[in-house]
């Protein structure tokens, strides 16, 4: 059950609100009595309050702006109080606050001032395009202002009216004037002075390229690159995996491969590769690869912007998924939209028949999944494995969309499978839960902070012991030289055009350097912990694949983990908690058929992991085998080489299909320009498809 009461951080911010009521009224009061010292103590003490929720407390701040209770609004009730206090202290000069209101009028114009300089550098170094890997010194792109001056405003305006406030304060305990002229003319000066020295990124030495030369000089490069595939992704915060599973497949094919984004942030959440990143975020812009020697687009997720790309009539698109499994939402209906659809196996191919989507078996293309080559098969790991515990990796999938309780096994299984585990004293447990647990259904999300606390609490009772000092200390070593060549060091002030700027062409060699690192790092990170020590595995290192080659056994839901896992032959289990029979799970789910079929009390485990102990008892050898090929499709030729015979001939086909209407155009004279005028028209007209905002979602 979870904890009855507050969350020590809710609890925080409680306490917070009622600091800066308590300060706020008390400067009031003491204003008003007058009352000296409590008027001083709750002006200092409320600008300190205000300080500290700017550093620690962004979240409440963002929810004391949605009421319009705001920092500008805090510091301006906050400024008109320390004037009443000044008028109503008896031995403050009577005509004190006439001078000091000027001056602090003038100084909240200074900072408006600033803050409107700030929002116009801010949009001149905007780029209509950011890129990754690509030289783009071309642009002259130059370093950003100060994060503090440009970016911040509530920080700028609480830190420059620290002498305003302070110099106000001294005016009313000391009864004279000068110290609030000089406080307040202090604050006066650093706005304006900012306001002056962002001013000079507008001068032309410092002043970013127009959105014009930036798109002539984005075709030159095109023009200059040929690329001939790429990828193009759209997606939120945390679906940057799914183009990341691509990235060494993408660099591995023929000809010169090319990721194109929509949204600004993906470019820094993509994972260190080679390959030339393009992000265009407007539709308008986008439609300049047309124009280029782009033949296919390779899709790795559906997303509402995808629908503008396919409007480019020279490109073909196929979809490639992040990950196969039998769930509906693997048969999208939106696939249909794609001039082929590229599978792994036979299976897949039966899936989309079967689920009547649209989608025709002609435009189904089976290719394998070539990223799958780093899992080692179970003879390696037999091989390799010198250990006494039976390492078993749990990792469930999230809750989905669709409310089917049978999508992930956290809340109705995930305890009883991970208490059954733990009670065997040899199993060593890899837990590693979805990214997403708990963002749709909150019961997913209490019920894995409980699977988290069992697993803490095993490894207390298991007196797993001390890590190693030396394993420890290389891990960290890797970790420095991994962080080294797969991140671009910038300063907390940089912006997109100063990363741009920092992430030209790489160096070469780098993808190998990069591959060397990881590979070194999985190793330290593994050695690292006690044999029998139990892991909860988040974050993007160590990879799923790692885990793979870490366990014995996975226990999953139904989902692309368990289809790719069985590349390596391992035994494996599926919680089934669908309501369904087992007869009828194993019908509905194909990828199933070589696995144990879990029930939500998880009383299977014991009899399960004496299978994996004793490979006499494992009688699903050849089940998996044979369910491999089913789902991967054959081991020859391999899954990269069909991979990329796949994507050269759908290039072949764009070509010939860009001849054919390129003729037919040149027969109809005006018949080219016609359309071109037609297409201009309807990009132009209002709540017209180039407004990205006008996106259709699947």
């Amino acid at each position: 059950m979870p904890s009855a009461g507050l969350s020590p951080r809710r609890a925080v911010q409680l306490a917070a609100l009622l600091a800066l009521a308590v300060f706020y009224t008390a400067q009031l009061a003491g204003a008003l009595l007058p009352n000296v010292p409590v008027f001083l103590t709750a002006s200092l003490a409320g600008l300190a309050l205000d300080l500290y929720l700017t550093h620690r407390q962004p979240g409440l701040l963002a929810l004391l702006g949605k009421v319009r209770f705001d920092v500008t609004t805090r510091q301006l009730l906050r400024d008109m109080l320390i004037v009443i206090g000044l008028v109503r202290i008896p031995d403050v000069p009577p005509d004190i606050e006439r001078p000091l209101t000027l001056l602090l009028l003038l100084a909240y114009a200074a900072h408006f001032l600033c803050q409107a300089v700030a929002q116009l550098v801010r949009r001149t170094r905007t780029l209509p395009v950011v890129t990754r890997n690509i030289d783009a010194s071309a642009l002259r792109l130059t370093d950003a202002p100060s994060r503090l001056l440009a970016r911040q405003p509530s920080r700028r305006l609480l830190r420059f009216s620290i002498p305003g406030t302070v110099g106000l304060m001294l005016s009313a305990g000391l009864s004279q004037q000068e110290w609030g002229l000089v406080g307040v003319s202090c604050t006066f000066l650093l706005s304006l002075g900012s306001a002056v020295y962002l001013g000079t990124w507008l001068l032309p030495k410092k002043r970013s390229r127009s959105e014009n030369e930036v798109m002539a000089w984005l075709d030159k490069w095109l023009a200059a690159y040929k690329p001939t595939v790429g990828m193009y992704f759209s997606g939120g915060t945390t679906s940057a995996y799914q183009a990341n599973m691509w990235l060494s497949t993408l660099a591995e094919l023929d000809g010169r491969p090319l990721i194109v984004l929509r949204e600004r942030f993906m470019v820094q959440k993509i994972d260190a590769t080679d390959v030339p990143i393009v992000c265009i975020p407007k539709v308008a812009h986008l439609m300049h690869l047309e124009h280029s020697t782009l033949k296919v687009l390779l899709h790795p997720a559906n997303s509402g912007k995808t629908s503008q790309v396919l409007r480019i009539p020279t490109l073909k698109h196929a979809f490639i998924n992040h990950g196969e499994s039998d769930k509906l939402s693997s048969c999208n209906p939106y696939a249909k939209a794609y001039d082929q659809v590229w599978v792994a196996g036979e299976a897949a191919r039966e899936r989309y028949a079967l689920a009547e989507v649209g989608v025709d078996d002609k435009d189904v293309v089976e290719v394998g999944r070539p990223q799958l080559t780093p899992i080692q098969h179970a003879d390696e790991r037999a091989a390799a494995a010198a250990s006494d515990y039976t390492t078993v990796l749990y990792a469930p999938t999230w809750e989905g969309w669709d409310g089917n309780p049978g999508n992930t096994s956290v809340p109705l299984a995930g305890e009883h499978i991970v208490a059954a585990l733990l009670a065997d004293p040899k199993v060593r447990l890899l837990y590693k839960p979805h990214p997403m647990t708990g963002s749709v259904d909150p019961r997913a999300g209490a019920a894995d902070q409980r699977i988290r606390a069992m697993i803490t609490q095993a490894n207390v009772e298991r007196g797993a012991g001390r890590r190693d000092p030396q394993a420890t200390a290389e891990l960290e070593r890797r970790t420095a030289v991994l962080d080294e060549a797969t991140t671009t060091a910038f300063r907390a002030s940089a912006d997109e055009m100063e990363r741009m700027k920092g992430q030209g062409t790489p160096q070469e060699g780098n993808a190998e350097r990069v591959r060397e690192a990881t590979e070194a790092w999985e190793a330290a990170y593994w050695a690292s912990f006690p044999v029998s020590e139990h892991q909860i595995v988040t974050g993007p290192r160590p990879a799923i694949f790692s885990c793979f080659n870490q366990a014995d056994l996975l226990i999953s839901d139904v989902s692309s983990v368990v289809s790719d896992y069985l590349s390596s032959e391992k035994p494996y289990a599926v919680a089934n908690t669908s309501g369904m029979t087992e007869e009828e799970f194993r019908h509905a789910f194909p990828t199933v058929r070589a696995g144990t079929v879990l029930t939500p009390d998880a009383q299977q485990i014991p009899a399960l992991l004496e299978s994996v102990r004793d490979a006499g008892k494992d009688t699903l050898v050849g089940a998996r085998k044979e369910l491999k090929t089913r789902l991967l499709g054959p081991s020859e030729p391999p899954s990269l080489a069909r991979f990329n015979a796949a994507a050269l001939k759908l290039a072949d086909e764009t070509e010939a299909r860009n001849v054919r209407v390129a003729r037919r155009t040149a027969e109809i004279p005006g018949q080219r320009e016609a359309e071109e005028a037609a297409e201009e028209a309807e990009m132009e007209a209002p709540g017209g498809a180039s407004d990205p905002e006008d996106a259709v979602t699947p």
